[in-house]
C-alpha cells in the first residue's frame, strides 16, 4: 500500500498570496505546499482523501488516471472546493463519495449544480454520495474507517486505512477515538505551527498525540508558512518527519 501526499499546506497554501516572508520566498521546493490531501493506492484500488482547491494540479503532477472513491474529512473550503475537478473520473460511472451526513448536506447545498439534472451539458461531476460507515467501508482491498476528532468545537473525520491513520485539521482527539487508532503503524497528523491555534494542533501537541498513539512512524502535515521544512526536519524527534508535497511512503502490511 502506498500513500502519496498530494498537498501538505494549510488553507492559504504556500507561498501565501501577497506575502514576502522567508518561507513564502524560499527556494526550497519542500516549502511550496498546496492544500492538504492524500492519495492511497493498493494494487488496483485507489482513493483520495479530500478534494481541495489544488486538486487539479495535484492530480496532473502525480499522473492520476482513475479513482475508486473519495473520502471527505470535513466541508471547509481548503479541503473541499476542488470537488468539480472530480468530473474527469466520473464520465463512465458515478464516483462513490463518502462523508458524514452534515458534510453531505453542506456539499449538496453549496454545490447544488452537481446534483441538478436541469442543466444538460454542464459538465458537472457525477457523484454517488454515501455515508462514511462508523464501522468502516471496503473499497476494493482497502478498509476505510472514520476517526472522529475535534476541529475546534466541531467533530470532523480523520480516516484509518489498514495500519495508516490520516488526521489533518485536529485540535483534540476524543478518548474513544484512541481505541480506533490502536496498533496504527503510520500516523499522519496536522501540525499547523509552533504557536497555539484554537482549531489546530501545534507541532508540540501533534508530537504529544503521536506519542500517545505510539505508531512506528509519524508524518506531520497541514503546515502554515511559519514552518520551514529544513529547520523542523532537524528539530523533530526520531521517528517523526515533516511531510511534503509529492512524498510517497509505502506500508507493507494491511490490517
Amino acid at each position: 500500500m502506498k500513500l502519496t501526499f498530494l498537498g501538505t499546506g494549510t488553507s492559504h497554501g504556500i507561498p501565501v498570496i501577497a506575502c514576502d516572508c522567508a518561507i513564502c520566498k524560499s527556494r526550497d521546493p519542500h516549502n511550496t505546499r498546496t492544500r492538504s490531501s492524500v492519495l492511497i493506492t493498493d494494487g488496483s484500488t485507489q482513493i483520495v482523501i479530500d478534494t481541495g482547491p489544488d486538486l487539479r494540479t495535484q492530480m496532473i503532477r502525480e499522473k492520476i488516471t482513475w479513482l475508486d472513491a473519495v473520502f471527505q474529512t470535513h466541508d471547509h473550503a481548503d479541503h473541499l472546493n476542488g470537488i468539480d475537478d472530480l468530473r474527469v473520473f466520473t464520465w463512465d460511472t458515478p464516483l462513490p463519495f463518502y462523508a458524514a451526513q452534515e458534510v453531505i448536506d453542506e456539499i449538496v447545498k453549496r454545490f447544488g449544480y452537481i446534483f441538478s439534472h436541469k442543466i444538460p451539458g454542464s459538465g458537472a461531476p457525477s457523484l454517488d454520495m454515501r455515508l462514511a460507515d462508523p464501522g468502516g467501508v471496503m473499497i476494493g482491498s482497502l478498509k476505510v474507517t472514520p476517526i472522529p476528532v475535534y476541529h475546534g468545537c466541531k467533530i470532523i473525520y480523520g480516516y484509518r486505512i489498514g495500519n495508516i491513520a490520516y488526521i489533518t485539521d485536529c485540535s483534540g482527539i476524543p478518548e474513544e477515538s484512541f481505541t480506533l487508532l490502536k496498533d496504527v503503524e503510520t500516523l499522519i497528523i496536522g501540525a499547523l505551527r509552533y504557536r497555539p491555534h484554537p482549531t489546530h494542533f501545534t507541532v508540540d501537541q501533534a508530537i504529544a498525540a503521536s506519542r500517545k498513539i505510539n505508531p512506528r512512524e509519524t508524518y506531520l502535515t497541514h503546515f502554515c508558512h511559519d514552518i520551514d521544512h529544513a529547520v523542523i526536519e532537524q528539530k523533530l524527534p526520531d521517528g517523526i518527519y515533516p511531510a511534503y508535497d509529492g512524498l510517497t511512503i509505502e506500508v507493507m502490511e494491511v490490517v
